[in-house]
């Protein structure tokens, strides 16, 4: 009886603790439900979209949080809110964002659900109306620190005729560029290369006939590498590049894969990323593990360098087959320019109304404008 006795009882504080656990796992899951709501592109897009998705699903994943994502059917605020306000009631607690254009949905929606958690990323106060509500964490990056090692990269590894095609003249943007100006301009102090730059803006997102026209003029021209900064903006930089043998340089993620893929083995120099993958990461951990979104509500945070590794940082270039490295520029040299912008010996200007040309001592800034 005995014997019974003490197995019935460890049989019975088994199934208590077990029951305990799958309360605790099961109540977990009920209190975190992660949506992704794309901006106007899909989750195959190479870019922003994807790569949120891709960090929401796999955290979701790993923790046994439920979460799915939703796409607006038009490029408007509307459908944006439309497609964020499905998500939230439809039972998902912590929506994720990416991109600008999610400024006027968030100021619209956000006050209407205080109890929902909204991660804006790339998002300013700026493109909130100046303030962040009190229930949405806005994080920015210091894009110009990432188009710095990118125009460092670029003359270092020896092309001396730049151009930098922009999208719309936005302030990541305007940024991304004046960073790799400055880049290009350290780099060029530094080897005593005669630089130029081209300058200019497309005014879209996306590439056409006639921003594909104006790249095949600059590369027939003598321009070398082309940062085609703006979502699908470098398909025309790209194919320009592509018929003449030219270079470009991808933006916001490693596109090579992607540019690569499609236009030629090796036409991608390098990109000038952010780290949308580890902050989108490290905002569900605080919420969803640490449970210390208080930490982040009403906030917006300034996204760059945090260590001397440079894929600990949430701004860069790639370090693995995304960039060309050679003996000109080798990974060590890039690691090395990162440990020197974290310890503040190098000064990187985020100014953005300024001329392109500010940014500039040693290169020949030629500022064309905008193509449209």
């Amino acid at each position: 009886m005995k014997k019974l006795f003490l197995v019935l009882m460890v049989l019975a504080v088994a199934f208590t603790a077990f029951a305990q656990g799958s309360s605790e796992a099961a109540a977990k899951t009920d209190a975190v439900a992660i949506a992704m709501v794309t901006d106007y592109g899909d989750i195959t897009d190479q870019s922003f979209n994807q790569t949120t998705y891709e960090a929401c699903k796999d955290y979701a994943a790993a923790q046994g949080l439920k979460f799915q994502y939703f796409k607006p059917t038009g490029d408007s605020t509307a459908e944006r809110v439309k497609s964020i306000t499905q998500a939230i009631e439809s039972g998902y607690n912590v929506i994720v964002m990416p991109g600008f254009a999610f400024g006027e949905a968030i100021q619209e929606v956000a006050p209407q659900y205080k109890d929902t958690k909204f991660i804006a990323l790339d998002v300013s106060e700026f493109d909130l109306g100046g303030t962040v509500p009190a229930n949405v964490y806005a994080a920015v990056y210091q894009e110009e620190l990432a188009g710095y090692f990118a125009g460092y990269a670029a003359v270092k590894l020896g092309y001396t005729k730049l151009g930098y095609l922009g999208g719309m003249a936005v302030p990541a943007v305007v940024r991304y560029g004046y960073g790799f100006v400055q880049g290009a301009d350290a780099a060029a102090a530094e080897t005593g290369a005669k630089v130029e730059i081209k300058y200019t803006y497309g005014n879209q997102f996306f590439g056409d006939a006639d921003i594909t026209a104006a790249m095949d003029t600059w590369y027939k021209a003598g321009t070398e590498c082309v940062f085609a900064c703006g979502g699908g903006i470098y398909s025309s930089a790209a194919e320009a590049a592509a018929k003449v043998g030219g270079k470009v340089i991808g933006v916001d993620v490693d596109q090579a894969p992607i540019i690569d893929g499609a236009y030629g083995k090796g036409i991608t120099v390098t990109s000038a990323m952010k780290g949308l993958y580890a902050s989108t990461q490290a905002a569900l951990k605080t919420i969803a593990e640490d449970n210390n979104w208080a930490s982040l509500a009403g906030k917006s945070a300034n996204l760059g360098l945090v260590s001397k590794d440079p894929e600990l940082n949430y701004v860069g270039i790639p370090t693995g087959a995304g960039t060309q490295f050679s003996d000109k520029f080798t990974l060590d040299n890039y690691k090395a320019l990162v440990a020197d912008l974290l310890a503040g010996k190098i000064k990187v200007d985020n100014s953005i109304d300024v001329a392109p040309s500010a940014m500039g001592k040693t290169v020949t800034v030629i500022d064309l404008g905008t193509i449209k």
